[in-house]
């Protein structure tokens, strides 16, 4: 079975595909719902508090949860924004205490200048796990 989520025909993507019991969440930065960047250049407190919503509200709409994701890859643009993804992370995951598998990949740049991290996950699906 598969399924798509908010597919974008002008970018040529798909936010999550659901691919029988897991759902594959492509890479959230920080936009908000109107397709604006948030934060501006400097400030990756408000980036990846973004990216974390967007991710969240993507994995609820592909009808998983948070204490299902498996594993995160995080792609930044400096290793310095580390404790920051961390925090936001904790503050996240803490709750359920479920720690997913992550991969943190520091890059020299992501789709946009403005953009300083992007994360993508991989989740099994509600009542499948």
């Amino acid at each position: 079975m598969l399924s798509v989520f908010q597919t974008n025909e002008t970018l040529g993507y798909s936010q999550a595909v659901r691919v029988g019991d897991m759902l594959y969440v492509s890479g959230q930065v920080a936009v908000n719902e109107r397709g604006e960047a948030v934060g501006g250049r400097d400030d990756i407190r408000a980036h990846v508090e973004q990216v974390f919503k967007n991710l969240r509200a993507v994995i609820e709409t592909g009808g998983s949860r948070l204490d299902l994701v498996a594993k995160m890859t995080v792609y930044t643009t400096s290793l310095e924004y580390t404790p920051a993804i961390r925090e936001a992370r904790r503050q996240m995951f803490g709750p359920s205490r479920h720690w997913p598998a992550s991969t943190l990949v520091v890059i020299s740049g992501l789709a946009r200048p403005e953009y300083l991290v992007e994360i993508e996950a991989i989740c099994a699906v509600t009542g499948a796990a």
